[in-house]
């Protein structure tokens, strides 16, 4: 069992590397925090850098006596035992409003001989356009053929229906994918997997970002995406899972709330002159099956 959680760990300490070269060539400030036994913590961070106004990743490795319950809810029957859990997370959300926020998580959890991998990753555009969803999931989903031809349908679903903010009726950007239990195949097929799909966010996030980056922007673009981000905090504090687990586990607060967008701008009513850029995006926050369209319509 132990055996497992190194090898995860082991990776999700690799791709962090990769993740943070692939995306700056400058200095991150790192930090290693041990709060409880047996917790480990490694996150890197940016702030106001040229391209990120914030970003984050964390590497993070847990042995807890009781399964939090955000954990049990789907699985009573691991209620009140031991588990190990390891895994890497990690947010951007640049300078540029025409630069998407991204979101990719990667974990592996085992409790007793009950184990799986979980994860995803999804991107939060503010000025959407079709060619950028278009490579973004036709990438990831190049991956998931290589593990099984049906398996991006699967997990692009599950991600439409987990990043849905219910009380806004709309999801919170254009998705990509989200699993979790999977425990389908052997584990070195799953980690290897898992491996690849690492580095397949690179490929899929870089290109969008460096176009986004490269564009000229207005005060009035700013503010919509200050606008916007309020429905990206409002997800992670209503719905999103890791952060109940992390809250309810009793972990570093700042490392939980690493994804939170560093500035928002709650409005009671939305300015007329962003009301044209908001028509817009709507168009792109309901489901659609981008890797299968063929044109930029």
């Amino acid at each position: 069992m132990l055996d497992n959680i190194k090898q995860a760990q082991t990776f999700f300490e690799q791709i962090q590397t990769t993740w943070a070269n692939a995306f700056c060539n400058e200095t991150w400030h790192v930090e290693t925090f041990e709060p409880k036994p047996d917790y480990h913590n490694r996150i890197m961070t940016l702030e106001n850098h040229p391209i990120f106004e914030k970003a984050g990743i964390a590497c993070s490795t847990i042995k807890g006596e009781t399964l939090p319950p955000a954990a049990t809810k789907r699985h009573p029957e691991l209620a009140g035992k031991q588990f190990y859990v390891t895994g890497i997370s990690l947010v951007f959300h640049p300078q540029n409003p025409h630069a998407p926020s991204v979101h990719a998580n990667l974990r592996f959890f085992q409790c007793e001989s009950t184990w799986w991998f979980g994860g995803g990753m999804d991107l939060t555009p503010f000025y959407p356009n079709a060619t950028d969803c278009q490579h973004w999931h036709n990438t990831i989903k190049n991956t998931c053929d290589q593990l099984d031809p049906d398996c991006y349908d699967v997990f692009k679903q599950q991600c439409d229906d987990y990043f849905y903010l219910k009380h806004r009726k709309e999801m919170r950007g254009i998705g990509g994918i989200f699993f979790d239990d999977l425990n389908h195949f052997d584990f070195d097929t799953l980690l290897a997997w898992v491996s690849s799909l690492g580095n397949t966010f690179v490929q899929a996030y870089k290109p969008i970002l460096e176009l986004g980056h490269a564009k000229p922007t207005t005060p009035q673009a700013r503010e919509f995406q200050q606008h916007r981000r309020t429905r990206y905090a409002e997800f992670n504090l209503l719905y999103d899972r890791g952060t109940l687990f992390g809250l309810q586990y009793g972990g570093r607060i700042e490392s939980i709330l690493m994804s939170m967008p560093p500035s928002t701008g709650w409005k009671y009513q939305i300015d007329t002159n962003l009301e044209q850029d908001e028509a817009y995006l709507s168009t792109f926050l309901q489901p659609k099956d981008w890797a299968y369209t063929t044109k930029a319509d």
